[in-house]
């Protein structure tokens, strides 16, 4: 297909799609010409997962350019390859302190590798509740701890045998999914908040 075919069949815009194909985010199409190019189905899907990592993810450019070329090029160490492409969605570490990230972790119970970059972001989230003065109740984080360790452990059982798929379901879950997991949290505690203290169901 040509250029115009792809931009209507991924509903992304012609102008866009070349801008992603200057910044190596699609692969080039197949030369017809020195101007022309035809593409296929495997372009539609790439520039549907670009939109979503840099719309939904909130990825910058050069952030999506990096976990794609994991996802293109995993390599021999999976877990190395996660770690590479979970690290490329971070921005640069501002120094907070990681002790009481690491104590939380430890009072989860839970095996992490001790290099991780969440380590970072969980430590730059706890400075952010500090610097509030928001005190996340003992039972409220204790239920959010056996949460994530519910929601790890079902994800991880469906995550697909083959290392390429199993790659691209985790970094793709990881960064996709948490909008889906803060938007369906709001939405609990709308139901909550009704069922407390809005008027009685009949």
């Amino acid at each position: 297909m040509r250029i115009s075919e792809l931009a209507r069949r991924s509903g992304v815009a012609t102008a866009t799609i070349k801008f992603y194909l200057r910044e190596g985010l699609v692969p080039p199409g197949e030369l017809t010409s020195s101007t022309q190019a035809q593409y296929g189905e495997a372009h539609v899907e790439r520039l549907r997962l670009v939109r979503a990592l840099l719309g939904q993810g909130g990825l910058t450019v050069a952030q999506a350019r990096e976990v794609l070329r994991v996802i293109d090029d995993p390599g021999d160490d999976m877990f190395v390859a996660l770690g590479a492409a979970q690290g490329a969605t971070y921005g640069e570490a501002d120094g907070a302190d990681e002790a009481p990230a690491r104590e939380l972790i430890t009072r989860a119970g839970w095996a992490i590798d001790p290099d991780s970059p969440e380590v970072g972001q969980l430590a730059r989230a706890l400075a952010a509740l500090d610097d509030a003065g928001f005190v996340v109740p003992d039972g409220v984080m204790d239920t959010y701890l056996s949460a994530s360790t519910a929601v790890g452990e079902v994800e991880l059982a469906h995550i697909p045998e083959d290392p390429a798929a199993a790659l691209r379901y985790a970094v793709l879950g990881t960064i996709l999914v948490e909008p889906l997991l803060a938007a369906l949290r709001r939405l609990a505690e709308q139901d909550a908040s009704a069922r407390r203290y809005g008027p009685s169901r009949s």
